[in-house]
């Protein structure tokens, strides 16, 4: 998270002086309003959503599958090819019928609840990520309404931000798959 920080941090730098370079005020007024806008719903989201495996974890409702290999992982991303349990083919319709049967009860066994679904809705639905969409929402209309409003530039600015964010992840997720190795 910090590593991202530091990117966007550095990024903002880099937009900042290519709109002094090339453009206008109103260049620096959209630039400035969609990056910081952008990265405040970034930001606010990854905080929600991190919180919420932290106490996911916490209280054991995160199970991690270890004793599969990484490359088994990539390739069997659900198991479907596990060695374990050999599957015949179903050749009546009659054995069709009871896959469908026992499948309508397994679904019914493992139906999510409301409870289960507001749980799960809580890292969208929190104070922070709406605080930075209202921020967006009204960053958007200031600039609608005063007739500053720079539509390429604005857009560019928001998803500079989202792109940063991306490659920082994954460069430092690949560092992390390498130290494991």
């Amino acid at each position: 998270m910090l590593n991202v920080l530091k990117a966007l941090i550095l990024s903002d730098m880099m937009v900042l002086s290519v709109c002094m370079i090339w453009g206008d005020m109103g260049w620096i007024i959209n630039s400035q309003i969609g990056f910081f806008s952008s990265a405040l719903v970034l930001g606010a989201s990854m905080f929600s959503y991190s919180g919420m495996v932290r106490r996911r974890v916490a209280h054991g409702e995160v199970v991690f599958d270890d004793d599969r290999d990484d490359l088994d992982k990539l390739d069997d991303p659900h198991g479907l090819y596990d060695t374990d349990e050999v599957s015949t083919p179903i050749d009546t319709t009659e054995d069709i019928r009871n896959a469908i049967l026992e499948e309508k009860e397994h679904m019914k066994k493992h139906r999510r609840t409301i409870g289960e679904t507001l749980k799960d809705s809580r890292a969208s639905l929190s104070v922070f990520r709406l605080g930075a969409y209202g921020f967006l929402f009204v960053g958007f209309l200031y600039l609608s309404k005063s007739a500053t409003l720079d539509i390429t530039i604005y857009l560019v600015s928001l998803t500079i931000p989202m792109i940063i964010s991306v490659v920082v992840l994954v460069l430092s997720q690949g560092g992390e798959i390498e130290e494991n190795h």
